[in-house]
């Protein structure tokens, strides 16, 4: 396998959530690795995060696995139990199907970088349980099953 260079991976950057959720993940900047790789089993990125900038709003996964190893900078892990500072170093991990929301926010004054590993599951949904949004195979709807407007990322 030849070596990845993460700044000719594909990028997500940005989010698609929708209005006004998109706003703390604006500034998100995932480089996909393991679409670099031609990997399809699981994903695998590199998420910059700029101070003041989210991974994602808090959520879980019914049928993905989720890892998050902290890579350089500080982050605050925001969980069920409340929040946990993270450092260069750190990890974390999420089992499919416990719904204990999750989601790393960058306080500090410079960036964090971490790397993401997560299941690439048909079918898999994400909840998020402090606001009225829900993803599934239809995309983001409201909790009471109303879809969102698609957006593209930025």
């Amino acid at each position: 396998m030849p070596k990845i260079d993460p700044a000719k991976a594909p990028t997500a950057h940005g989010t698609r959530y929708p209005p006004p959720y998109d706003a703390p993940c604006h500034k998100r900047q995932r480089f996909k690795l393991g679409d670099a790789a031609g990997l399809t089993q699981f994903g695998v990125n590199l998420c910059r995060l700029p101070p003041g900038t989210w991974t994602s709003q808090r959520h879980w996964h019914t049928a993905g696995d989720e890892f998050m190893w902290v890579v350089s900078g500080e982050v605050v892990l925001v969980t069920n139990r409340g929040e946990e500072i993270l450092r260069a170093g750190d990890s974390a991990g999420f089992k499919a199907g416990v719904a204990d929301g999750h989601q790393f926010k960058n306080r500090s004054g410079a960036e964090a970088v971490l790397l993401e590993v997560g299941s690439r599951v048909e079918g898999d949904e994400a909840h998020y349980p402090d606001i009225d949004l829900h993803s599934g195979t239809g995309g983001y709807r409201r909790k009471d099953g109303r879809p969102y407007e698609s957006k593209p990322r930025r």
